[in-house]
């Protein structure tokens, strides 16, 4: 099995399109065809990370964070980055990054936050904007449920928890085959007119090319007539941070303590605690401060992540509590999200999660 392998299955749970405009996902260091030995993930790649790859046996290693975030112009060994880079060429090794297309996955960072502090129902704070398009294809009435199902498979037709949704109209369709042309039906040089339906679907744009694809392998037509529209439409499959409720309202401090037992915080710096049990709960993980309009606009009681400076801690204003409980802290468990979706896919292979603790934060 190649890296590619593996690298086509991340990106179909978390579209490499669906990152942020500043990230830097995807294979980063490697080749991509090169034959795999064993997977390594981890938050953060390291020298010792490599070294822990190594003794594993496994060349390629997944990490939530990109080692390669902004341009290098020189690799000497300045630093840890170039360092990095470096050994892992000189030790065929591979290094992936999946950084925030799997933070607004649905499915993803947050997603994982959620299960571990029993938040039912979570639902994505803030939704990607003008991710979203509508296919519009007209089709002979007796081939649409090939291309229904061409679309369907290709990843069109999704909306929330239902997927195969679409639209379909009838109605008459009217052409003249020109000179060159290699028409499905009528006559070079006639106007025909015949039944066709014309089908309507959803389509998230990081997968359009391949819809596209899709339905022109399918239509039996030598040119497709189709429209795509671009949607204001938000997306509520992906985006930043998510919200939701506990099943069991808790007093402020036991939540906190359950927060600090749960991800192992050396310490939780919160604004003050309200009178009243918290119930809804909002969080991200990694930095999410841009968040918390949203996350009182939603009526959040607390709002959970990470990188919280003192000015911004004001913006509470007694309307919400604001918990940093650290960048590596709320995003350690990420690893095992990835480790368990491998795991489940492949069975070829063995798939680590790294020993190696990264965070560089100390707490005294």
């Amino acid at each position: 099995m190649k890296i590619k392998e593996i690298t086509s299955y991340l990106e179909s749970l978390a579209p490499l399109g669906s990152q942020a405009s500043f990230d830097n996902c995807g294979l980063l260091v490697g080749d991509s065809q090169a034959e795999i030995t064993g997977v390594l993930v981890c938050l953060d790649c390291t020298e010792e990370v490599l070294e822990e790859a190594m003794d594993l046996g496994a060349n390629l290693i997944i990490a939530h964070h990109p080692l390669i975030f902004g341009g290098l112009k020189k690799i000497t060994g300045r630093n840890y980055v170039e360092r990095t880079v470096i050994k892992a060429i000189q030790n065929n090794l591979a290094i992936y990054a999946i950084h925030t297309n799997l933070d607004h996955s649905i499915n993803g960072v947050n997603a994982e936050i959620a299960r571990r502090i029993g938040v039912k129902n979570p639902r994505i704070l803030l939704p990607n904007e003008n991710v979203l398009s509508k296919l519009i294809v007209y089709t002979p009435s007796e081939h649409v449920e090939q291309v229904e199902e061409a679309l369907f498979e290709a990843g069109a037709g999704r909306i929330g928890n239902y997927s195969e949704c679409n639209f379909s109209s009838e109605g008459i369709g009217s052409f003249k085959p020109m000179p060159g042309s290699n028409p499905f039906e009528g006559e070079i040089g006639v106007k025909s007119k015949n039944k066709e339906t014309k089908i309507e679907v959803l389509v998230s744009n990081h997968i359009l090319p391949q819809v596209l694809s899709a339905m022109r392998e399918s239509h039996p037509y030598e040119e497709v007539a189709y429209d795509v529209l671009a949607l204001k439409n938000s997306n509520q499959e992906e985006g930043s941070g998510m919200i939701g409720t506990l099943e069991f309202p808790a007093e402020p401090l036991t939540f906190l303590a359950k927060l600090k037992q749960t991800f192992h915080c050396g310490i939780i710096r919160h604004t003050n605690l309200p009178d009243k049990p918290i119930k809804t709960v909002a969080f991200c993980g990694g930095s999410g401060s841009f968040l918390l309009p949203n996350a009182i606009q939603q009526k959040a009681d607390i709002f959970i992540t990470g990188d919280y400076k003192y000015h911004d801690f004001f913006d509470a204003d007694n309307q919400i509590v604001i918990a940093d409980i650290g960048h590596f802290e709320s995003e350690q468990f990420t690893t095992n999200l990835i480790v368990s979706l491998l795991t489940e896919k492949f069975t070829k292979f063995a798939v680590h999660n790294t020993r190696v603790i990264t965070n560089p934060i100390n707490y005294f």
